[in-house]
């Protein structure tokens, strides 16, 4: 009786080592290509100093920086992305990428400065962009004493610390702030009515 050899699979066979090197091929790829991704990088604008709240973004604030973020690109403002008018929306720190969420059109900002003199000096760690309380001591009708301070604006912003001949004044200092323009009203009542104020970072006089 003859015997019959069953045929080898070898189109099978074939097919499963073809699917086997397109699979090798699209790893290598996908490697290639996630690495690709992360060495590229996109033109974003950096800022050059501490930009306060409130302040008007201009081309000059800023210095174009080669970063690679990847997709959170799309979150950050380019180089020719400024408009004239917009506005910093939160303080900006020297060094730091501008993000799209920190920029406000100037017809919506519901900020605005005041200079104030302090009875005091600043601490040191007070300068622009930094984070600050208004306090007020009221002063009392014998024009000589003061009631216990209290907070006059909790969430004022240093614009500018003014020097008097390069160095800061002993007794008290000038000192531009941004406040949010309902308090605009509390702070001139109580620098004409003879208070005293003083500026703390937040925080420390809590």
């Amino acid at each position: 009786m003859a015997s019959h050899s069953r045929p080898r699979p070898a189109f099978r066979a074939d097919l499963r080592f073809l699917v086997g090197i397109a699979l090798v091929v699209i790893s290598i790829a996908g490697v290639w290509l996630l690495v690709a991704a992360s060495d590229r990088t996109e033109p974003l604008l950096q800022a050059r100093r501490t930009i306060a709240r409130g302040e008007v973004l201009t081309a000059d604030d800023f210095e174009v920086a080669q970063v690679s973020i990847g997709a959170l690109t799309d979150r950050y403002v380019g180089p020719g992305r400024l408009e004239p008018g917009q506005i910093a929306r939160r303080t900006l720190t020297k060094g730091e990428l501008l993000p799209r969420s920190a920029v406000a059109d100037e017809k919506d900002d519901r900020t605005t400065t005041v200079v104030i003199e302090t009875t005091t000096a600043i601490p040191d760690s007070i300068g622009p962009g930094a984070d600050v309380e208004v306090w007020q001591a009221p002063a009392r009708d014998d024009g000589r004493t003061f009631d216990a301070p209290r907070v006059l604006v909790g969430d004022a912003v240093v614009r500018t610390v003014l020097e008097d001949d390069g160095m800061l004044a002993e007794s008290g200092t000038k000192v531009e702030i941004v406040v949010d323009r309902t308090d605009v009203a509390d702070v001139l009542a109580a620098a004409t009515g003879g208070a005293a104020l003083s500026v703390i970072p937040v925080g420390a006089g809590s």
